[in-house]
């Protein structure tokens, strides 16, 4: 479902990603970590075409994204970092705008915005303006306008960020439930959500991957059994030299 092939990318002299590869098959959820500027937003944008790679190349459901863009984005759901919100609007007008956007319409676009609100808990602030909204509000409404056209593939980028834990419980819960028949990528570098969400993890360090495997396996490979103690091992922390 998402593949991506020695995919590489340059800001000037900067490298920030150099040559990864993996794939998400449909029905897998995969964990995408690593410390702040590891790269894994920058992968995340080349993935679904927001931004051009350097070199190498990255499929959705086997089109390419830089040959066939409008195509494979058609099979995304994308949640952004700082997702942007019309404040102005209220949950249900700017679900429907998206829905618009995505070329829904008639009683589809009604019965996806109804699920969307469904699926993200949002039915108690349908009418209410976003800019009322708490944060975790606004962050499950631009997860739900990410699954309004019901795609195959969903990437998420720090989809539990700013929440709180109750909030983030019910994140997790909704990403275990839709990877079952979507293969979803998802940024964070909060490690509890590994065992909480995933079925397989990469960590990423400096552009590259450091370690990949099922939560199981990064355990029985980590020291003393921590994920943190693992992180920290294959990571380079900001005050190394």
């Amino acid at each position: 479902m998402i593949e991506v092939v020695n995919i590489s990318k340059h800001f000037g002299t900067k490298l920030a990603v150099d040559q990864l590869s993996f794939t998400v098959r449909k029905g897998e959820v995969l964990g995408f970590l690593g410390p702040n500027g590891a790269g894994k937003s920058t992968t995340m944008r080349m993935v679904t075409g927001f931004i051009p790679p350097s070199s190498g190349e990255a499929r959705i459901c086997g089109i390419s994204i830089t040959e066939n863009p409008y195509e494979a984005k058609t099979k995304i759901g994308y949640l952004p970092e700082s997702a942007p919100l019309y404040n102005d609007m209220t949950v249900m007008g700017f679900l429907k705008f998206c829905a618009d956007v995505r070329k829904l319409s008639g009683s589809a676009k009604n019965d996806a915005v109804e699920k969307a609100i469904e699926t993200c808990f949002l039915t108690s602030v349908a009418h209410q303006s976003i800019d009322t909204l708490s944060k975790g509000y606004r962050h499950r409404t631009c997860l739900a306008q990410a699954l309004l056209h019901d795609p195959e593939v969903l990437i998420l980028d720090e989809p539990t960020d700013g929440l709180d834990p109750n909030q983030k419980y019910e994140v997790r819960q909704l990403i275990k439930r839709l990877g079952k028949d979507k293969a979803i990528l998802f940024s964070t570098h909060i490690l509890e959500e590994v065992e909480a969400s995933c079925t397989r993890a990469v960590i990423v360090d400096r552009g590259k991957i450091v370690a990949d495997g099922t939560p199981a396996e990064l355990i029985a490979k980590a020291p003393n059994g921590s994920l943190t103690e693992l992180f920290r091992k294959v990571t380079t922390t900001d005050t190394a030299a």
